[in-house]
This record gives structure tokens, C-alpha cells and sequence, in this order.
């Protein structure tokens, strides 16, 4: 497949895997939830000022920048305690190395979670080493509280493997 429709292809399904919505949230929630991906978009002017954009990914390869974001809102009639979203990373993006250093992650499929920082990722031969960007399989968060009619955007930074 030549570079150009690998990237269309990378591209397409980056877009589907945001679309497909966070992939776990409570069930039977007043809480809405709808998933996007932006490309980002890096551009200078005449004088050499740069300003950066979030838009809609159509051509990406690999190093591109990208931002996933969830956005939530509570339909409900009463607060949402500890509501937990949690997102896997599609397998053509690693977390970005600029990503918040206390986001809660996982590197092992959703077993276990934490900073970054603190995890290990098991090697074949049974030794661990320091987990980084690219082990990273899913982001979670856990909301406090959501008050009725409260809504808000989560986001995490991905490069295009």
C-alpha cells in the first residue's frame, strides 16, 4: 500500500475509532457522551508568527499530532457522582509525550491504572521495565461530580505512530 492510502486508511479509522464514542462509561446514565478527533495544525504567517489549529484530520502520517476529546453533559435532573470515562488509544496513535503527567492510564489493556510514572509494563521474559508513551492502551477519567445541566471536554494529546 503506497503512503498516501496508508495515511487515508490511518486516517479513516483514527476518525472511526474517535466516533465510535468513549468506550466505557456507566451504563444507564443521564450522562451524554460524544467522542471527536482534531488534527493539529501548525501554521506561520508572513512575518513568521504561528498560530495553531484543531481541525478535521484528512491527510495524516506518521508524527502528525492529534487531540482526542470526549465531550460530556448531564441530562439529568440530579448530580452524577464518581463517573468514570474511560477511552482506549487506537493502535496506529501513541499518547503524546506532552500529555498531563497525572492523567490516569493504562498500559496493560485496562488492568491496571495510574500515572504514568508509576506503571511497569512485563516484558516475555517475565522482567518490567519503566512504561512510556507509546505502552499506553487506555486513558481514564473520574469525574467527581456532574451537576444536572453540567457539561464539559476531556482531552488527551496523540502523535500518529
Amino acid at each position: 500500500m503506497n503512503t498516501f492510502k496508508k495515511a487515508l486508511a490511518t486516517a479513516a479509522f483514527v476518525a472511526s475509532a474517535a466516533f465510535a464514542g468513549p468506550a466505557f462509561a456507566q451504563e444507564a446514565s443521564p450522562v451524554v457522551l460524544s467522542g471527536d478527533v482534531k488534527a493539529v495544525v501548525t501554521s506561520a504567517d508572513a512575518e513568521g508568527k504561528e498560530t495553531t489549529q484543531l481541525v478535521e484530520p484528512t491527510t495524516i502520517v506518521p508524527g502528525d499530532r492529534l487531540v482526542f476529546g470526549t465531550d460530556y453533559s448531564n441530562t439529568g435532573d440530579e448530580p452524577v457522582k464518581n463517573f468514570v470515562v474511560t477511552n482506549p488509544l487506537p493502535g496506529p496513535v501513541r499518547l503524546a509525550p506532552d500529555a498531563d503527567a497525572d492523567l490516569t492510564v493504562s498500559v496493560d489493556g485496562g488492568e491496571t491504572w495510574g500515572p504514568l510514572a508509576s506503571l511497569l509494563v512485563t516484558l516475555e521474559d517475565g522482567s518490567t521495565r519503566a512504561a512510556g508513551h507509546a505502552d499506553v492502551t487506555h486513558v481514564r477519567w473520574t469525574l467527581a461530580q456532574i451537576a444536572p445541566g453540567e457539561s464539559g471536554r476531556l482531552e488527551y494529546p496523540a502523535i500518529i505512530r
